[in-house]
């Protein structure tokens, strides 16, 4: 048994891709268990007992909680190695897992600067530091996932969906809340449209409802 406690909008993103990912290659389901942070689920006791960061992804297997989303990816590809969600060649796969690890422990902490600049500084004039600041370096980081994909045809791997083109969106995605304009990286703008179009993903972004667009111009 499977379920998988999810934000909408949130890093979950990724593996409630892979899921569906695994459900369509495997006829694996599982169990989608929204977490309302605006409500403060995440911070209840019973959550916390699943997992004391009080975040979401947590992925429940036969009653064993697995927080973590590189530690989450690694576990269902795999469990599920038909769905080809990770290279099976060991050193693409090396390769595949240290650009998984970077997407998560630098382009994504690097958002959480700008979106909760108040963990990190206490005036709101040192938070607007941090997320000017912030904001400058993760448009780079940005235009260096644009030169990974640069030739991805269709996704990033080729023709399968896999958990970077699900984080590849929810960074891009959170850009528009940095500021940045997702059509001013006409490359990872276009790679993100097909991403979208896929059923997998489809699915998911309904079932979270929400879109790419979260850019507003000043």
């Amino acid at each position: 048994m499977l379920e998988l406690y999810f934000a909408p909008g949130a890093c979950s993103f990724v593996p409630h891709v892979g899921l569906e990912t695994i459900r369509a290659a495997t006829g694996t389901a599982f169990e989608p268990k929204l977490v309302k942070l605006h409500r403060g689920e995440h911070r209840t006791p019973e959550y916390l007992a699943m997992n004391p960061n009080g975040q979401v992804p947590v992925l429940v297997v036969d009653g064993r909680p697995l927080t973590q989303i590189v530690a989450i990816c690694d576990f269902l590809d795999r469990g599920f190695p038909q769905a080809g969600m990770l290279p099976t060649e060991p050193w693409a796969r090396a390769q595949a897992m240290s650009q998984l690890a970077w997407l998560n422990n630098t382009a994504h902490p690097t958002f959480t600067h700008v979106f909760r600049a108040s963990e990190f500084a206490e005036s709101a004039a040192a938070q607007a530091e941090v997320r000017k600041l912030a904001a400058a370096r993760y448009r780079g980081l940005l235009e260096r996932i644009q030169s990974w994909i640069a030739n991805a045809s269709p996704y990033w791997f080729g023709a399968r969906i896999t958990f970077h083109d699900a984080y590849a969106f929810t960074l891009l995605r959170w850009g528009g809340f940095a500021g940045v304009d997702p059509r001013s990286l006409p490359a990872y703008h276009a790679y993100i449209e097909r991403v979208m179009a896929a059923p997998t993903v489809a699915a998911v972004l309904e079932r979270e409802r929400i879109n790419l667009d979260t850019y507003k111009a000043a």
